[in-house]
């Protein structure tokens, strides 16, 4: 295919995607007319958030969805483990609650501890068990023949292992110390990257905005400060409250110093976990608002929403090349911030 024909097939495919959203738009003037407006801050956080259910595709009032396991505990009514489709969308209760606004709430007002299984944490156990099946079936093909060129997904993984361990691990953490760091440092940018890249897929098990889920990121900076805490030596809190090379009005009889090295100890995790959280969400939300938009022109004007579903699909396509960057990025950051924090934890002293 000649570069000119692409470029033909790529604009007709804008086109017709532009078309099928402005449609999608009339179809949305004609539903809210009689009713409501249409909402675009209520699908924004419905799409970022989490649920307890994996929504596909709504047509007038049938909605698509995959429902998934309810688990809940009450020490009044006991445990309740049923199907998110028992609420029928929230339309209906089940068993003494109700679901509403994607959160699932008690009709009679008791406590209760929700451990089911949303759709975060389906793709998240996806992402894992995919983690797990593709990096064993590498190691293990390594094992059967050390000395074979490698194929298939074993040559598309080794250049990016070696990226984090000569590229990051060794240079931030040292010669001497980086193995026994390597194993989480993998880990945890294939996971990131990973479900960066799943979460830009429109259909199941993608979609799911796990890596912009602040508890995820906080869990992942967790393990980070846990390690670094834990791997340090003397000399680390020394630097930390006694830093050597500072005026002794600094940190004495007021301890500035002391106090702020002592919050960087908090404030560096603080800063994996709200810089990955925050860059994916935003990813997120820029496309999302530039859908809504059709929506939005097109209950003002059916043609104004054909106009602007073409600028839309057009820029929702060069976002979503941005996004698959932007992915990479951010696992290589938090990758290499901790392997950075790993490496200042142990403080060599100097005679």
């Amino acid at each position: 295919m000649t570069l000119k024909k692409a470029r033909k097939y790529l604009l007709f495919s804008l086109l017709i995607c532009s078309f099928l959203l402005a449609n999608s738009t009339a179809f949305a003037q004609e539903e809210h007319a009689e009713s409501e407006s249409f909402d675009a801050g209520k699908m924004i956080m419905e799409h970022i958030l989490d649920s307890h259910e994996w929504h596909v595709f709504t047509f007038g009032h049938f909605h698509g969805t995959v429902p998934l396991p309810v688990i809940l505990y009450s020490p009044t009514n006991g445990l309740a483990i049923f199907m998110s489709s028992k609420f029928h969308h929230g339309e209906e209760t089940y068993a003494g609650y109700k679901y509403e606004e994607g959160k699932i709430e008690s009709l009679d007002g008791n406590v209760f501890y929700d451990i089911s299984i949303t759709k975060n944490v389906v793709a998240m156990l996806f992402s894992m068990a995919l983690m797990c099946w593709v990096l064993i079936s590498v190691a293990n093909t390594y094992k059967r023949s050390p000395n074979t060129a490698p194929k298939g997904v074993q040559s598309l993984l080794e250049p990016i292992i070696i990226f984090v361990k000569d590229e990051i691990a060794k240079p931030s953490i040292g010669e001497e110390r980086y193995q026994r760091f390597l194993p989480f440092l993998l880990t945890v940018f294939f996971f990131i990257w990973l479900n960066n890249m799943l979460g830009l897929v429109p259909i199941i098990p993608g979609g799911a905005n796990l890596t912009g889920n602040i508890a995820v990121t906080m869990v992942l900076a967790m393990f980070t400060f846990v390690i670094t805490t834990f791997s340090t030596n003397k000399g680390y809190w020394v630097h930390i409250f006694n830093t050597p090379g500072v005026p002794w009005w600094l940190k004495f009889p007021i301890p500035i110093m002391p106090l702020v090295e002592f919050m960087t100890v908090f404030t560096r995790p603080s800063v994996l976990l709200i810089r990955l959280f925050a860059n994916i969400t935003a990813g997120h939300i820029i496309a999302l608002v530039f859908v809504s938009m059709i929506f939005i022109f097109g209950e003002i004007n059916i043609f104004l929403g054909y106009g602007v579903g073409v600028f839309s699909v057009l820029f929702n396509v060069a976002m979503t090349f941005l996004e698959l960057l932007v992915g990479f990025i951010q696992a290589y950051v938090f990758t290499l911030l901790s392997a950075l924090y790993f490496g200042m934890a142990k403080v060599e002293e100097h005679h």
